[in-house]
Order: C-alpha cells, then sequence, then structure tokens
C-alpha cells in the first residue's frame, strides 16, 4: 500500500482552509487527500504550527528545514522518498505516484442530508 506524507508550513488549521481568504490550492489538496484515504491509501499530513514534533521526528525533513529554512515547505514523501517540495504535487504527479486516476482524485465529497419535515 502506498504512504505518503505531507509537510505543510505553519499554518492556522490542520488544512489551512480557513480565514477570509482561503488559497484554492489548500481547498485542492484537501479534497485530494480527503479522496486518497477513500481510495485506501495512507496519507499523513503534517502542520508545522500544530505539530511539530513531526518535522523534528522525520531526519529528512528536519534536515531540509536545516538546509533550506521553511521555505522548502511543502514537503511531499511518498514510501520514504521525497518526491516534492516547495509546492504541492498536481494531480498528475499524484496519479503518476498512486496510479489512481486524476479526474477521481478531485472528485468533491458527496454530502447527504437528511431533513425531517414536521406533518401538521
Amino acid at each position: 500500500m502506498k504512504s505518503i506524507e505531507i509537510y505543510d508550513p505553519a499554518m492556522c488549521c490542520s488544512t489551512g482552509v480557513c480565514g477570509p481568504s482561503v488559497d484554492p490550492e489548500l481547498i485542492r489538496i484537501s479534497a485530494v487527500v480527503h479522496n486518497l484515504k477513500k481510495k485506501e491509501i495512507n496519507v499523513s499530513r503534517y502542520n508545522l504550527s500544530n505539530e511539530p514534533e513531526a518535522f523534528v521526528a522525520n531526519e529528512v525533513v528536519k534536515q531540509l528545514l536545516t538546509d533550506e529554512g521553511p521555505d522548502v515547505l511543502p514537503v511531499i514523501i511518498v514510501d520514504g522518498q521525497v518526491v516534492k517540495k516547495q509546492s504541492y504535487p498536481s494531480n498528475e504527479e499524484l496519479e503518476e505516484w498512486t496510479g489512481i486516476p486524476a479526474v477521481e482524485l478531485i472528485m468533491k465529497p458527496r454530502i447527504r442530508l437528511e431533513l425531517k419535515v414536521k406533518s401538521q
């Protein structure tokens, strides 16, 4: 099973999808991570603000931060190998790494709502 680790820069929350001006790239990555997990890909995502211990625990990420500073983030690791740094992967790159078609990675989650109507 594929394993993907995403080491995000410091953000206000775990996904960065909050506040008055949300970066569309963060929305895309959040949807992709959701869809990867639904396809049973092991995805871990770490935010420098909330989980600094994960950055220290991973020797490769720790060394990248020491050598290149926080601008190296985000760092993407697939099966233990750094495959991308300084930007999030494209849908096509994720398709290449996982074998899951890009069109399936960007599908918006379907939300089911149940409405109960009171009869009068």
